[in-house]
């Protein structure tokens, strides 16, 4: 399967731009200006039942199609669940990945913390998502969504507004409307349970917005990553910080790789 994708070519290094599972190739397009301002050779694309590309019924691995499309050692850029797929290419061809730039990152094997036990205001706002998926409500499972992954779940809801909210609608609409189930294209690699074996040079973000036990796991990620050069929390952002802050979002990534 083509993924659509974009690609800013230049002589620099390559980084591969990686998207939220609530978003699509669209939400980098101004972190991947300044990058290639620069001097960085960017790619960004949509993986499989996100933006243009689209969901797929043979079995795939997300990671799989990430590591076609390399052709030499790249920095991979992950936002949450693109954050799993280039933790994922670094335990599978560790010398494809020239480094790691992780955006409050999932992690595949990860255990998730019951409903019970999320603070008040995610479980708040998760059980309304549930609630909207039993009606088949999509359109009030998208709003729930953003309100939670852009706002933030201590947040208020449109906190984050112009248009960095419309497409943050707009992607996630996409995904809702695919069908794909969220473990499709799933390594099944449990990287939790091998993070140690990452040798890649590797700089951890998050905002300061975003959710509790997010800010928990990209602790331990710094604790446990083999070779951790920054850990950074970026303020007054949340989940999707390249939406808020891409000015933000490129420094780090172009401080990460030495541009």
């Amino acid at each position: 399967m083509r993924l659509a994708q974009d690609h800013w070519e230049a002589d620099g290094p390559r980084v591969v731009l990686l998207h939220a599972g609530v978003a699509d190739r669209r939400c980098w397009r101004d972190v991947a200006a300044a990058l290639h301002e620069r001097g960085a050779d960017v790619l960004a694309y949509d993986r499989r039942g996100f933006g243009e590309t689209p969901a797929s019924e043979e079995p795939f691995r997300h990671v799989d199609d990430l590591l076609g499309l390399l052709d030499g050692p790249a920095w991979l850029v992950g936002n949450s669940m693109g954050g799993q797929v280039a933790l994922d290419a670094a335990l599978e061809a560790p010398d494809r990945v020239a480094g790691l730039v992780l955006v409050a990152p999932a992690v595949s094997g990860a255990p998730e913390p019951p409903i019970e036990a999320l603070d008040p205001d995610t479980r708040r706002i998760v059980l309304a998502i549930l609630a909207a998926e039993e009606a088949g409500d999509l359109d009030a499972m998208n709003r729930h969504e953003v309100h939670l992954w852009l706002d933030g779940p201590s947040q208020p809801e449109g906190r984050v507004t112009g248009a960095a909210r419309e497409l943050a609608l707009d992607m996630n609409a996409i995904q809702l409307r695919s069908g794909a189930s969220e473990d499709a294209g799933a390594s099944g690699l449990q990287a939790w349970m091998r993070l140690q074996e990452i040798r890649a040079p590797a700089t951890i973000v998050w905002g300061e917005l975003d959710l509790a036990d997010m800010k928990v796991a990209c602790r331990e990620l710094e604790r446990r990553l083999g070779d951790v050069r920054a850990a950074i929390e970026l303020p007054g952002v949340a989940h999707l910080p390249s939406l808020e802050r891409p000015d933000l979002v490129a420094t780090v990534v172009g401080d990460a790789i030495g541009l």
